[in-house]
């Protein structure tokens, strides 16, 4: 089985789109969607340096639109699974079907201007901390009021969080950890990027999503999700929340997969799986599509590993959908880990009109809350997980 995966931010590298000009059809392609994002796409993957395209703002739309660009030239029918880090998953969802080139590419371009608005508005940032025992790496986090940011795999953690604090961790890091201050604008995948979540949201919700039509793993929790109104939702609320690659790579080997493929521009991924799966006999074969001179490797692998696309798993849990406009509040007495029964009010949505119960259609178990205090959710909006089967 084939995987193809996409990369997320700090993957670019000046000049990196240069040779996928010379294909027919690249240029006019980026300059399309160049108008789609508002950057200029061609010129920022040929002639930015290092600096201009490690601005937010620019980089999103210019990660998307590379992985895209460079998944046009590859026979997609035979791959099975794919995935993406960070933005790299608009890219992903865009090859399952869920979304179309465009839109993908359009939601990049406002994922990174409002993301890079959000960094000005106080001073934040992000740190790898590597090594360590995770569940001190943990508390030491939450004593600080910081933020897990992505959990990578091979025990590397991201953290972020105010400038102030994250200085006071590295100060006085935990037992036997490594911690690097990230040139990054601001601080990704936390509480301080919700002005961007919901500029994002604004946008998603003129996008009419389909079901993928290969397996399409989540960033949240590496779960397969076989639902488009739910994985465009997930798109959404990734901005703030926790990107979980460890789980993405985990969820690779248990589907069997036995190859990969990382799209341009390509290498972080690879060294990420490689380190996670480091002796445990299941690292896959892999690919990195950095240049056209790579597509014939590229081919093969797919001719060798791929095979027809077949039904996506059934999704192993429900959702608990929002039957209203407004803000959701959780049932306080519910944490993740908790019982539900068929019909139990799981949470409120407070509307213009009063207050609207949220109930669970099924019993299970609470795994996971897809909506947070007073966040704001649309009519049919996926707000919790409901996993298991209670007899």
């Amino acid at each position: 089985m084939l995987a193809v995966l996409s990369p997320g931010q700090g993957s670019q590298k000046p000049g990196f789109l240069t040779p996928w000009l010379a294909l027919p059809g690249a240029e006019a392609r980026l300059r399309w969607w160049s108008a789609l994002a508002g950057v200029d796409l061609v010129r920022l993957g040929t002639e930015g340096d290092a600096d201009e395209i490690r601005d937010t703002a620019r980089t999103q739309p210019l990660l998307v639109a590379a992985a895209l660009l460079a998944a046009e030239r590859l026979p997609l029918h035979d791959v099975r699974v794919t995935a993406g880090h960070s933005v790299g998953e608009l890219a992903a969802a865009a090859l399952a079907g869920v979304l179309s080139p465009e839109a993908a590419v359009t939601l990049a371009g406002v994922r990174g201007r409002e993301m890079a608005a959000a960094c000005a508005l106080e001073p934040t940032g992000m740190s790898a901390v590597m090594g360590g025992d995770p569940d001190e790496v943990l508390a030491a986090v939450e004593a600080q009021e910081l933020h897990l940011a992505n959990s990578n795999g091979a025990n590397q953690l991201v953290i972020a969080g105010a400038v102030d604090r994250l200085a006071k961790f590295a100060a006085n890091p935990p037992a036997g950890t490594k911690v690097i201050a990230l040139k990054v604008a601001g601080a990704f995948h936390t509480p301080y990027m919700a002005p961007a979540e919901r500029a994002l949201a604004a946008v998603a919700a003129g996008i009419v999503p389909t079901d993928p039509a290969r397996i399409l793993l989540s960033d949240a929790d590496g779960a397969p999700v076989g639902d488009g109104r739910e994985m465009l939702h997930r798109l959404v609320r990734q901005v703030t929340a926790p990107v979980r690659w460890d789980r993405c790579v985990h969820q690779l080997v248990a589907l069997g997969v036995t190859a990969v493929i990382e799209l341009a521009p390509a290498g972080t991924l690879a060294g990420l799986i490689k380190r996670e799966l480091k002796g445990t006999g299941q690292v896959p074969e892999i690919v990195t599509l950095n240049t056209p001179a790579d597509l014939p490797a590229a081919r093969d692998l797919i001719a060798r590993h791929g095979g027809p696309a077949g039904p996506v798993p059934a999704t192993p849990f429900r959702v608990v959908l929002a039957g209203a406009a407004g803000t959701f509040t959780p049932a306080p007495e519910l944490a993740e880990g908790a019982v539900v029964g068929s019909g139990q009010v799981v949470g409120t949505v407070s509307t213009r009109a009063g207050s609207v119960e949220v109930t669970a259609h099924d019993s299970g178990v609470l795994t996971g809350w897809l909506a947070q205090h007073d966040d704001p959710v649309a009519p049919g909006q996926p707000v919790a997980r409901i996993g298991g089967q209670l007899s």
